[in-house]
This record gives structure tokens, sequence and C-alpha cells, in this order.
């Protein structure tokens, strides 16, 4: 048998060669490789006027993602990011919804791990195609969010085409699923959904946007919306969004659930008015009453927790309808950071059967501070206030502080 010897640098010399011929292989898979991480913890306590023990909550959210080109072809880019929320047993006095104990109060965080994104785009002269799993949020999160306020966000499972010319923005989408900020299956349903979304900049001052959200099995949302800036002399400006939706009998169905009739609408109003590092604004937004054989307006896939309070007491809502009327003062201290106010006033849209409308009033309060570049602190509380009983709603009070670390770096 003939003995083969090498000298260390040979040895050396072949590594570098073979993890060299890897590097290069990898290289002509990948490219511009970029890292993203996140690490959110928060303490959240919540006390509701009933028999439901006070919650306390301290949860961490963990965000791991990253994104490539592939292939070395142009336009074609890769996405994966996967998340935990825990709360390693430190606080952990609150119903989870899917888990924890139903004795206290909701915060619904539960302790889980999954992947969040994982998703394929390609894109060629203003049109873009998205294969797989996504975060998305259109507009104003009214109707279809992220749900982002929570630990684990809302993702859906995905076909999409969007299409952008000049000041034309055009999104069509199906999706097959979608997975809920909850841990248990049964949360994250199988669907049939169709979204689309068409939108048109004028100008600074007006762009309109229309769209049919066609949810599986429960309702269309048909709607037309107009937001714009205006400018004025002394460095006043004025926003304002105007919107007005129809829901309708579902056109899409899941598997034999059937069709629900449905015949209400929905509207909103409001301005802001900025001025200097002064920001004051009012708006006005109802969700119609349920129809003789249908539900009161609703948004099962929006960021819910962006509307009616940040109390949660409206995630759904009441049969008699929702009436919204609410104003807003807000205050950027520059590198001490900002501060904003809101007062609620909620009333039904039609009297319930005891003839009662007020369904109490909200006030919520955030102070935002960046601590460093990455670094952000959050404190944040909402004070709601029950209205009639009839309602069978009950005072809240909660409270959040929160830290929110987040990295970025191109490898």
């Amino acid at each position: 048998m003939k003995t083969i010897k090498m000298s260390l640098a040979a040895v050396m010399a072949a590594t570098v060669a073979t993890t060299g011929a890897s590097a290069n292989m990898l290289e002509e898979i990948i490219s511009n490789p970029q890292l993203d991480i996140e690490i959110r913890p928060r303490y959240e306590y919540v006390d509701q006027d009933n028999a439901l023990d006070e919650a306390k909550a301290l949860t961490v959210r963990t965000a791991i993602g990253v994104k490539m080109g592939l292939f070395g072809v142009e336009g074609l880019n890769a996405q994966l990011q996967g998340m935990s929320v825990d709360n390693f047993g430190w606080v952990d006095d609150y119903n989870a919804k899917s888990e924890g104990d139903p004795d206290y109060s909701v915060v619904a965080d539960p302790t889980q791990a999954r992947i969040t994104q994982a998703n394929l785009t390609y894109t060629y002269e203003g049109f873009t195609g998205i294969l797989g799993r996504k975060m998305v949020v259109l507009d104003n999160a009214r109707f279809i969010g992220n749900v982002g306020w929570r630990q684990m966000p809302q993702t859906y499972d995905l076909v999409a085409g969007i299409y952008n010319w000049e000041g034309l923005n055009l999104l069509a989408a199906y999706v097959s699923q979608v997975n809920t900020i909850l841990s248990n299956d049964s949360e994250n349903f199988n669907t049939n959904t169709v979204l689309l979304h068409a939108a048109y900049e004028f100008m600074p001052e007006l762009k309109v946007t229309v769209y049919d959200y066609m949810v599986a099995s429960f309702a269309d949302h048909i709607g037309i919306r107009a937001t714009g800036t205006f400018g004025f002399e002394g460095d006043i400006k004025l926003k304002y969004q105007a919107e007005y939706t129809i829901q309708n009998d579902a056109t899409m169905e899941e598997d034999d659930d059937g069709k629900p009739d449905q015949d209400t609408d929905y509207y909103n109003i409001a301005a802001d008015v900025l001025w200097n590092n002064f920001t004051i604004g009012a708006g006005y937004e109802v969700l119609g009453a349920a129809g003789d054989d249908g539900v009161a307006f609703t948004t099962p896939l929006a960021t819910l927790h962006a509307h009616n309070g940040w109390a949660d007491v409206f995630l759904g809502t009441p049969a008699e309808g929702l009436e919204d009327f609410s104003v807003k003062l807000a205050y950027n201290f520059g590198e001490y950071g900002k501060i904003m106010g809101v007062y609620h006033m909620f009333t039904s849209d039609d009297d319930n059967t005891a003839g009662d409308d007020d369904l109490g009033d909200e006030i919520d309060v955030a102070y935002n501070y960046k601590i460093t570049k990455d670094l952000g602190l959050l404190l944040k509380g909402a004070w709601y206030s029950e209205g009639d009983d009839s309602f069978g709603k009950v005072d809240t009070d909660k409270y959040w502080v929160q830290l929110d670390y987040k990295f970025h770096s191109e490898l």
C-alpha cells in the first residue's frame, strides 16, 4: 500500500481552496445579504372592574430576519424571518387566551415561536410579484394589518402582484391562510380571501384609494378613501382623511361555510393640524349597526389596537354599531421624545333594546423616547370608563413599559 504524506502547508492550502470554492458557490446563490434583529421586552398591566384578577405580563419578542438576492438574478430576492415570544416565567399572571390562567384579565401575548416571514419576490420595471408568507399593512391598517402592537404579529400566506407607475399603485393578492397573533392552530385559519387595492396620487393635496377586500365566508368591504396634505404660511400643515366603505355579502366562500347576509357601512373623517412641534387633531368614525340578518361592521383582519382606543374594549363591534368621536394633542420635544394624548367618546350607531347609546369614553397617553439610534423607550397608558350598564362594558385601565432594540447590518 502506498502511503501518501502531505505537509501542514499543503493541508492548509487544500482546506483554503475547498473553503474558497464553497464560498464562491454560496456567492453565486445569494448576494447582498442583510441581517435584521429586534428584541422587544414589554411589561403590561391590566385592571378591569370585574371578577377577573389584575393581569401582569413581562414578555420579550425576539425576531431575527435575513434578506438576500438570489442566483445573481436582478430583482429576485428572498426573505426569511423567525420570531419568538417568551416570558421566562418571571411575570406571567395573565390570560393569553390560548394559554395562562383564565382567572386573570387578557394579555394576548402567548409564548410561542414561528416563522413569521418566508417569501420570494421578483421586481421588474414597476412590477413586483410576491409568493409566500408576508406581513401586510394596507393604508392605515383599518382593514388589512399585521397587528404589530402584539408581540407576535399577524401574517398572510399569499401570492400577490403589485404595480407602480408614477403616481399609480395597484395590488391584487390571493390569501390562502391567515396566521393570527395567537399560538393555537385553530386561530390560524385557511381562507380564500382576495384583496384588491388601487391608489392614485393626483397631487400632494389629494390621493384617492379604492379597494375591495373579499374575506371568504364573511363579507366584502368595498370602499373609497381620500387623503392629502395642505401647506399654509407660517409652517402650518393640514392633513386629512375621508373614507366610506360598504360591507356586503361575501363573494368568496371557504369550503361550505356559507355566505352570511351583510348590509351595513362605515365612514371616517379626520384631520390633523401641524404647527411648529404641535399636532392637534379630531376624528369621527362610524362602524354601522348590524342589519336584520348580518353583523355590525367588522374588520377581522385589521390592526384593531390602532383604532377605537388602546384599552381594546372594542376589538369586536357591538351589534348596535359604534360611533367614535376623538380629539388628539401631541408635542414633539425633539431629542427629548414625543408625547401624545387622545380622548375618545363612544356611542352606539343605533340605540339598544333598553334605549341606551352611551358606550363610555377613554383617555390614551403615550410617550416615545429614543435612548440611542437603535434603542427606543415607550411609556403608554389607557383609561376606559364604562357607559350605560346595558352594554356590559366595564372600567378598564392598562399600562405598558416597553423597550425596543433594532439592529440592521449588511453582511
